[in-house]
């Protein structure tokens, strides 16, 4: 009886013992981090692969994703230099770079950092005026940014980014920047349209200059070639003449035949409106000259009668 009484101890004794050895064996997965205390004091920081505990002595106070995290906080609401409420929420980036420091140096970590983000966020909008705080985002993210992660430093966290998720101002605000933007978008549209017609009436000139242009330019040519008409067909003029004078030169004419084409030139001559008619003496010998002067006057009596 006592021999059973034994084995069962035994057994059950082997059987805790197993239970226990299995409690206190840990294998810690990639990107966590336990953070562990032996009689009460912090001891070590398991990382991942297989560890054991001290039975009874050891104890895991946190585990700690050492993830990137990401938290959402709710609208705060901030005044801004020239005295505007608005509503600005925040997302906030960080991840935890010491896991001892986040378990022993701030209690309730993300209330804390949700508070630290509140009051830098209202000094830093506190500085500015509504429409710097509108047009000045990255500015604001990156002065949160540097303030956070300084001021998180001795917490073990790292703040890597931060972002204004959105900013509300005040709605008679929003009306009276609606108003702003209709009233620039149409001073744009105006603009554009006194644009497009200040290029249409410069392409209609521009269009009117070339006509007028080349309507010269064409004028121009015409009367150029008119000229060189005129000034070929006068030397072909002086070239015939030139030619018939030295034919006449080369044929050698006597007296008589000269001082007859003189007498044809001057019986053209009285063929005008002329009164008079002065014969030159080399001429007035000629046999028959008289006759032909008579009847040259009786022709030209008749004419102006």
């Amino acid at each position: 009886m006592g021999s059973i009484i034994g084995k069962i101890i035994l057994t059950a004794l082997g059987v805790f013992v197993v239970l226990v050895a299995a409690l206190n064996f840990k294998i810690v997965q990639q990107s966590k981090a336990y953070v562990l205390t032996r009689l009460g004091s912090f001891h070590t920081i398991w990382t991942q692969g297989p560890h054991f505990k001290m039975p009874f002595i050891d104890r895991i106070v946190k585990v700690v994703s050492l993830k990137e995290q990401v938290v959402d906080f709710a609208p705060q609401p901030v005044i801004t230099k020239d005295n505007v409420t608005m509503q600005i929420d925040t997302v906030l980036y960080f991840a935890i770079t010491d896991p001892k420091l986040y378990t022993y140096g701030v209690e309730h970590p993300m209330s804390a950092i949700e508070n630290l983000t509140a009051t830098t966020l209202r000094n830093i909008i506190g500085e500015l005026e509504l429409d710097q705080t509108l047009t000045s985002r990255d500015i604001i993210n990156s002065k949160m940014r540097s303030l956070l992660d300084e001021a998180t430093d001795p917490w073990g966290i790292k703040v890597n980014r931060v972002e204004l998720k959105n900013i509300i101002p005040p709605r008679e605000i929003q009306d009276a920047m609606e108003k702003q933007m209709k009233a620039e978008r149409e001073r744009r549209e105006s603009i554009l349209q006194a644009e497009g017609q200040k290029q249409s009436q410069i392409l209609v000139a521009e269009g009117e200059k070339q006509s007028l242009i080349l309507k010269a330019e064409a004028a121009k040519e015409a009367a150029i070639k008119r000229a060189e008409g005129e000034a070929e067909a006068i030397l072909k003029v002086q070239q015939a003449t030139a030619e018939a004078l030295k034919l006449l030169t080369q044929a050698a004419p006597s007296d008589q035949v000269v001082k007859l084409k003189a007498l044809e030139a001057f019986q053209k001559a009285a063929d005008g409106k002329a009164t008079k008619l002065i014969i030159p003496s080399e001429i007035q010998g000629l046999a028959g000259l008289a006759a032909s002067a008579k009847e040259i006057f009786s022709d030209n009596g008749e004419d102006r009668k």
